[in-house]
Formats: C-alpha cells, structure tokens, sequence
C-alpha cells in the first residue's frame, strides 16, 4: 500500500453526521442524553432517584474505550494485547491488587485478539455479555450504568446484573424512528427547543471545502444513521438550508454498522415520502436521498457514476464501531477517523492557563468535556503498567488506540484541521512501517497525566 493518502485519489468522499460533520457541544450534550436516560429509568422502569442527581465530579468517570461487563458490572480499560489496564466496579475504581487478584495477566473473558480469533480479525467486542463504548451518544450512558450499578450494590446488595433490557428500553423511548415526529421522549423535545445549546455551527472553511470537493469532480455521500427528520434538523442548522445540494447522495436510518456488513437482502433501500419510508427498493439506480440500504448496492450505483470498475471511496466518522471498522473490513473503504481527544488535551491545557480573573472569580464549575482526559481512567491511547522490581512503569498502548491504527487511513480532531489544506496533501498512513502514530493529523505526543494513580494494574515480574 502507498505510503501516503490523499483525497486527490478518491473518486467519492463520504461522511457520517453526528460528530463529524456536526460537532456537539459536549459537556451541554452530554448531561442532556444523561438526563434522557436517566429520567427514563427513575420515572418508566422505578430505579433509584439518586440517579438524576450529578456533580461536576462525576463526568471524569467517562472515557472513550472503556467495555461494560453486563454480568457483574465491572468497567474495563483493555490493552492491545486484550490484558487489563484498569478496572472499576460501578464508579469504584479496583486497587492494583484487586486488578492482579482479579485479571493477573490473562486476556480478559470477554475479548478476542488476533492470537485466539479463527477469522483473523480483531473484533470490536467479541461478547454479547459485555457493551464497547466509543462514542460520545454512548459515553453519558457509561456514566449511568456505573452508578446503576453502585446503587443496586449499595441498596440491594446485588453482585450480578440485569439492568441492560431497561437501557435499551430507554434507546428505544428516546430515539426510536417515530420520537422526532411525535415529539416524544426527553431528547428530541430539548433538542428542537434549544438546537443551539448543544451543536455547533460548521464553520465557513469546512462548508466552502465541500463545496471545493464537488467542484472537483468527487461525489459527495452523507451516510448517517439518524432519521432523515432529525437530519434535515441538524443540516440546516450546521450548514443551511440547501445543505442537501452539498451531497450527491444522503443516506438516513443507515443503521450502521449492518449498513456495510449485511448482505442486499437483508437490508434493502427505501424511498422517503414526508420522512416516512415508502417501497423496498431492489438496487440503487440513481442519485438522490434514501433510507437504510447497503454498501453493496451502494457501490454498484458508484461505479456506474464514475464510469470507473473499481471507485476509490473515503469515509468520515467519529465510531469505531459504525464507522471506521465495518467500512474498512466489509467495503475496503479508505477511513477517516474524526477524534476529538485530538483537540481536548489542547482545549484543557488552553482552560487551565487562562488566569482565574478573566474566568470570573464565582464562576460556577464546569462539566468536563468529554473529550478532555480522564483522570480515573488515564490517556485514551497508551497507558503505564507498574511491575514489581522495576523502578519505571512501563508503557503500553491501549486497545483502542491499536484499532485506531489497524483500522483508519488516518485520524484528525476534526473536518476544520484540514479544510484549508489543498485537496493533494499527501497524508501520512498508519499503515506506514506499521506505526502506530503516523497517521495522526497533526501528529501529537500521547498524555499519560493522571491524578489518579492508584489504579493502574501491577504485574509481578516471574
């Protein structure tokens, strides 16, 4: 493989919606899909009122990367060897010598490394027993789950779980299709009041770049998979209302990832009328906006576009999961993936400089971002493992920062830090002598600041 990329090559450029082409506000997002959830709880499914209470504090619980083991409640902070770094139980972090008494060095139960998978492929989270988080309409329910489980601990001293079925319970009431229209549940209904509280606007550098794609030729997808009423929301509010003319193709409902994995039959395309899906489609003919669908009969309608046998497509995204590994295994697409820890080391150190007398002496504590670092958790991209006998811990990379690299072409903060560079900029790959920073733009040094030591995992050297 070359070692550079460039979207110079690409015949199409697709992008995924929420945190990609439209960046939240976090910590304003965050506590509003925390409050949906929790409500739900509480008020439909009579778990504890504790629940809907939060202090800024409690936000440093949430960390991208982190699995959720649904039977004993325990969060995990894997390795790229699928050995455990870190471990909480609910919101309490395990000791060192819990982590060894419990995980030592064995892989843990849940996860499946390239050493032990048959299919040579490194699944995202092997285990229908555990949940993999990593993004940030996932993140805020990392942190409810957590203190579900403290107070089912604290109140009916339960060691195992069974909490899941009333979250997804709860993703169902808040985002299932009809919740936008009906104007039900605690999300959408906030959402519509106050759009600008929680998303951003796209800045005029990356809207006059789309435009610069299309008039260089490249076709322009838009592959999301929220519904096509939340996405018109979204688009006219981020980039106006002819957002639709910027894209040769808008897919909603994509449900990804079975958008790339699924085969054409069982995931076929639909028309829309008044955002309500109308007839089955059996190929994809023709440009213009659908719903559902599939990469293959995607990619047949691109090849007749391009007039090309094999077109060179690259896809944006913020998930690992939906985005950047089923768009990469299944379709063989280039990928981009958008990283905003990228950008909340930088904003976090910018915060902190700023002298208390311009941040206003009785200003009110803030949510921390959900980008920014944790201190429970440590960096989202390597971590230090202590070892008996030796005076300096060693250093490790994380699960998620070794897909990151086997997975994206590259990896960017955000569209903005490459909107101004010409179309030909050669990018570094990953791939590049299988280094495992390479492809960061621009490239950065990895953080290991903790306040909270005490939970790294320590190994007894043999």
């Amino acid at each position: 493989m070359a070692q550079h990329f460039s979207l110079a090559a690409c015949d199409v450029v697709g992008f995924d919606l929420d945190h990609t082409l439209c960046r939240y506000n976090l910590p304003e997002s965050a506590r509003l899909i925390y409050t949906s959830f929790a409500q739900f709880l509480v008020k439909e499914k009579g778990y504890d009122k504790e629940l809907l209470t939060l202090t800024p504090e409690d936000w440093d619980f949430c960390c991208k990367g982190l699995a959720l083991d649904l039977e004993d409640g325990t969060f995990i902070k894997l390795a790229a060897d699928g050995t455990v770094l870190r471990a909480s139980h609910g919101t309490r972090m395990m000791t060192p010598e819990e982590l060894v008494e419990t995980y030592g060095k064995k892989d843990w139960r849940h996860c499946t490394t390239d050493r032990h998978c048959t299919s040579n492929i490194d699944v995202p989270c092997c285990s229908g027993k555990c949940y993999f988080y990593d993004n940030y309409f996932d993140l805020p329910g990392a942190l409810l789950c957590a203190r579900v489980v403290d107070s089912l601990t604290k109140n009916r001293g339960q060691k195992t779980f069974d909490f899941w079925k009333d979250v997804v319970a709860g993703i169902q009431h808040n985002f299932k299709m009809s919740a936008f229209k009906e104007n039900c549940g605690f999300f959408f209904p906030e959402i519509k009041r106050n759009l600008g509280k929680y998303v951003h606007r796209c800045p005029e550098s990356v809207k006059r770049w789309l435009r610069q794609l299309k008039d260089a030729g490249k076709i322009t997808m838009l592959i999301t998979s929220s519904h096509s009423d939340y996405c018109k929301l979204l688009g006219t509010y981020i980039l106006g209302k002819d957002f639709a003319d910027l894209f040769d193709i808008v897919i909603t409902n994509a449900l990804k990832p079975g958008f790339f994995s699924h085969f054409p039959s069982q995931r076929p395309f639909h028309t829309l009328e008044n955002d309500e899906e109308q007839e089955e489609l059996p190929s994809l003919d023709k440009p213009g906006w659908y719903s559902q669908g599939n990469a293959a009969h995607l990619y047949e309608l691109l090849k007749k576009m391009t007039s090309k046998p094999e077109p060179k497509v690259v896809y944006f995204g913020d998930s690992m999961h939906s985005d950047i590994f089923p768009a990469h295994h299944y379709s063989n697409w280039e990928t981009v993936l958008i990283l905003e820890e990228l950008r909340g080391q930088e904003v976090e150190k910018a915060e902190k400089a700023e002298p208390l007398e311009k941040r206003g002496k009785y200003e009110e504590p803030k949510v921390k971002s959900l980008n920014s670092l944790s201190n429970k958790w440590g960096s989202y991209f390597i971590d230090s493992v202590s070892r008996r006998g030796n005076a300096e811990d060693s250093l490790v990379y994380t699960w998620s920062s070794r897909r990151i690299s086997t997975y994206s072409t590259i990896a960017i903060p955000s569209l903005e830090v490459i909107a101004e560079l010409p179309l030909d900029y050669k990018f570094t790959r990953f791939s590049t002598n299988s280094s495992k920073t390479a492809g960061y733009y621009p490239l950065v040094h990895y953080s290991l600041y903790s306040q909270d030591t005490d939970s790294k995992i320590i190994f007894t050297e043999k």
